[in-house]
């Protein structure tokens, strides 16, 4: 396997593992976003944010001190 072919298979938990502490995006189903630093995530995808906003239509509607994201409702996080 090339080292290209090897960059693309990045696996899922080993980048959640490596951004903790880093500020990211959530996205929920509903379309809700949440931003904020990731604190913990488990294999159920559920997460803690800290210092966390909720923003809807990129417009941020409340700021939170700390958030919990059940992992049902998450459908993506990216790192900011």
């Amino acid at each position: 396997m090339s080292e290209a072919e090897s960059l693309d298979r990045i696996d899922p938990s080993k980048f959640l593992g490596g951004i903790i502490g880093s500020s990211v995006k959530v996205k929920l189903h509903n379309g809700v976003e949440y931003q904020g630093d990731l604190q913990t995530i488990d294999g159920y995808m559920n997460v803690a944010l800290e210092n966390g906003k909720e923003v809807i239509d990129n417009k941020v509607t409340k700021h939170y001190g700390d958030v919990f994201l059940r992992g049902n409702n998450v459908l993506y996080i990216s790192e900011n």
